[in-house]
């Protein structure tokens, strides 16, 4: 019997989090506001996040949930000593776009901003921990939004091009890993939440919705290029949120619905890794009448600019038919939808839980691209009920990790090239999705309810000392 690779020994194991899902301090430091500061709990959170916006300034009659967070700006250096005690050897995190340009089109950037990356940049090393940085993760200026309509105007380029080249000028003896845009095709199924794009007044989704993409895969090319310019040690890669789309039966035409199903979410990293527009997204402009303007260079941008790895999520696989009657059967939960597989549980909140479907996902993230791999999110939202000591035996979520880590060795066996794994919400967060406190990913129990009551105290779950121990044998001990 031929012996097991099992994991690299530099691995990159920790957790991921998003400056507007934890930092709160919403307008300290001299911070604008962003895009998610005013997306609130509740039912006008899911009409937002689609790019129905009601308000450039929050409401005081709704309650939001970033404004506070988990109050990380505040108390990073005790949160990063919890993860550092799991023994993390990475942390992903965001920078706030408005904490470093405010309204985005300052003459100099916010030095109090700049300094509080610094800091926790610095306490991240302290513990040898390797920042793993994503430039905009889900929130955009609002003035930006206001004045131009966010990545509907070619403006934007440039405005994120030279807040990209601050960052990483800043930071460039710090930070080794980048990443340009978090799941960038988040875009096309929720244009607010993902990209800061209003559609109130839009009579042609897919045109305004291209048409920004265009925009968006401009700036991550000259970001990428910038940073190789500024530091050549920089890995700079793009974030898919991934998940295969299974076909429902073998009809062809269920098997042909899957592909393109997947095509929409790859066309963004087939112009990232690639540098070029694909066959079929070309097909796709000229069948529903898109025209995309491009200015001259345009294609050569993207040709210089492609990144160096693949980040991408993974929570779940999607299922689809061309059936009218199956997919009469459809379930929400997941943003992507799907329809339900019999061959899979799922999560409270109706996410797909397929941990065979990492595996399949990252080889065919790996035969697609052949460029190094990195898993910067993954995990479990669950409700958390502490115990009458103040206990919190969160054994599901181990059990999913768990077998979530065997599909990631098969992964390192099957000869694919991973970097690291970085789970959701090492610590209880803001969900994106829903503004909620109780859909919790966390090895750290935050205490704080979907209502922002609570005294913010951190305590350990049962996950925590798993996953130290996980990380303590390298993969070997699950």
């Amino acid at each position: 019997m031929s012996s097991r690779i099992g994991f690299p020994k530099d691995f990159l194991w920790g957790g991921a989090l998003a400056a507007n899902q934890v930092e709160g301090g919403y307008l300290e430091g001299g911070k604008g506001l962003t895009t998610v500061d005013l997306m609130p709990t509740g039912e006008e959170r899911q009409a937002i996040s689609k790019g129905y916006i009601t308000s450039f300034t929050p409401r005081e009659d709704l309650f939001y949930p970033s404004h506070e967070a988990i109050d990380f700006y505040h108390r990073f250096k005790e949160d990063i000593a919890l993860f550092a005690e799991m023994g993390f050897k990475a942390l992903r995190v965001s920078i706030a776009w408005a904490r470093i340009f405010p309204s985005g089109e300052e003459e100099k950037p916010n030095e109090e901003g700049l300094k509080f990356y610094d800091e926790l940049f610095d306490e991240l090393l302290k513990y040898d921990i390797e920042p793993v940085v994503t430039l905009c993760h889900f929130d955009v200026p609002v003035a930006l939004v206001e004045k131009y309509g966010s990545w509907k105007s070619r403006e934007m380029v440039h405005l994120f091009e030279r807040y990209a080249k601050t960052v990483l000028d800043r930071y460039k003896n710090k930070v080794k890993y980048w990443m340009t845009f978090n799941e960038i095709n988040m875009l096309l199924h929720r244009p607010y939440l993902g990209a800061g794009i209003p559609l109130n007044d839009v009579e042609d989704k897919n045109q305004v919705l291209y048409q920004a993409a265009h925009h968006q895969l401009l700036a991550s090319a000259l970001a990428v290029k910038a940073g190789h310019e500024i530091n050549p040690e920089f890995q700079i890669g793009c974030m898919l949120a991934a998940g295969m789309t299974y076909p429902y039966t073998s009809n062809p035409d269920d098997i042909w619905k899957a592909m393109d199903k997947d095509r929409e979410s790859f066309f963004f990293i087939d112009v990232q890794s690639r540098g070029e527009y694909p066959g079929y997204a070309k097909r796709f402009f000229r069948d529903n009448n898109l025209d995309i303007k491009m200015e001259d260079g345009d294609l050569e941008i993207l040709k210089e600019g492609t990144v160096d790895y693949i980040g991408f999520s993974y929570y779940s696989s999607r299922c689809t038919s061309t059936d009218p009657e199956v997919l009469k059967g459809a379930v929400s939960g997941n943003i992507f939808g799907s329809i339900k597989n019999p061959y899979t549980k799922a999560s409270e909140w109706g996410w797909t839980i397929d941990p065979k479907g990492l595996r399949i996902t990252a080889n065919q993230l790996w035969d697609r691209y052949q460029k190094p791999l990195f898993i910067v999110e993954n995990g479990l939202g669950a409700v958390d009920t502490p115990e009458e000591d103040g206990s919190i035996n969160d054994d599901y979520r181990i059990d999913y990790l768990r077998e979530h880590f065997k599909e990631m060795r098969e992964v390192i066996e099957d000869g694919v090239e991973l970097i690291g794994y970085t789970s959701w919400g090492p610590i209880d967060i803001v969900s994106a999705s829903t503004g909620e406190m109780k859909k919790r990913y966390g090895y750290i129990y935050v205490d704080k309810d979907n209502e922002g009551n609570g005294t913010l105290d951190r305590k350990k779950k049962k996950s925590f000392y798993w996953y130290q121990n996980v990380i303590k044998s390298n993969g070997q001990d699950l």
